[in-house]
């Protein structure tokens, strides 16, 4: 079975910066549907922030470019999230996600991201 481990939240002043990983174990970058990194703020529906889509290519939310970059590590199957120019509405909970070839989906525990000075 696939896991999700996701590292590198924490506390950030604003303006700052943090990298989040997201490591899968149990499979293989070439192995997978797709992969992506959600978000969850206080009282706020789950949001995309962005990942790598069926073809490849590898997407961030509108809102987000400029600020967020997502990268990834074939040799590590390691997915990674650089938020850059952090602001207090960036907090949130954000999670790694997968979906397999079949359609099985599978979540990371999540990693608080918090945005406050």
């Amino acid at each position: 079975q696939v896991q999700l481990v996701e590292s590198g939240g924490g506390l950030v002043q604003p303006g700052g910066s943090l990298r989040l990983s997201c490591a899968a174990s149990r499979t293989t970058f070439s192995s997978i549907y797709s992969m992506d990194w959600y978000r969850q703020a206080p009282g706020k529906q789950l949001e995309l922030v962005g990942g790598i889509v069926p073809s490849g290519t590898i997407n961030v939310a509108e809102s987000l470019k400029g600020r967020f970059t997502i990268s990834r590590d074939n040799a590590k199957n390691t997915l990674h999230l650089q938020m850059d120019s952090l602001k207090p509405e960036d907090t949130a909970v954000y999670y790694c996600h997968l979906i397999d070839p079949i359609g099985q989906e599978y979540w990371g525990q999540g990693t608080q991201v918090t945005v406050s000075s």
